[in-house]
């Protein structure tokens, strides 16, 4: 049933009551009507909101592990820059020094999500005996499967993203250039 369906159905009883018992049909003081399909609208928006916020402080945080991410990336670049340049100098293609930044880029940014992941799911067994009650809004609470395959995919992807501009970079050091790097 939809709120206008619903706010019809109110008008009607609303009539019907007012004729046998006559009063004025638009006297809200003669008779009450609790619409619930209102208030079912009212709570599912605030949910909507609730979870719209969520995905912000989610995609926010993606973002700064990305940002962060990159960042130790560069200067692990800036650091291995005479490696590097070795690495070249025997016959590293661009490739390879792109494949082993983006490699490292990716080992750290999904070890830190599996640190985040294990412990969320940790904090949620261990606060699960509290939600026990039946009279609880959160009623065993769970993590999905689902949910935490594709937080990986998502945790693969970033690191890849946070490490394409270091391993860019990277690639077009000089094995001449790199020796020299103090």
């Amino acid at each position: 049933m939809t709120v206008e369906e619903s706010q019809k159905a109110e008008e009607v009883i609303r009539a019907s009551f007012a004729a046998k018992h006559k009063f004025s049909k638009d006297d809200k003081r003669a008779i009450w009507v609790r619409n619930n399909v209102q208030e079912y609208q009212r709570i599912q928006s605030l949910f909507s909101g609730i979870r719209l916020f969520i995905w912000v402080i989610g995609i926010g945080t993606i973002i700064a592990g990305i940002v962060g991410v990159s960042n130790i990336m560069i200067i692990v670049v800036k650091e291995r820059t005479k490696e590097i340049g070795i690495r070249k100098s025997i016959g590293a293609t661009p490739g390879s020094i792109i494949g082993l930044i983006l490699l490292e880029s990716i080992l750290i940014m999904s070890f830190a999500g599996y640190v985040g992941l294990a412990l969320g799911v940790g904090l949620l067994e261990l606060l699960s005996p509290q939600f026990s009650s039946p009279d609880s809004y959160f009623l065993n609470p769970s993590a999905d499967f689902g949910i935490a395959v594709r937080a990986t995919l998502l945790l693969i992807v970033s690191g890849a993203i946070a490490g394409l501009f270091p391993a860019l970079r990277a690639s077009k050091i000089r094995p001449v250039d790199a020796l020299r790097d103090e």
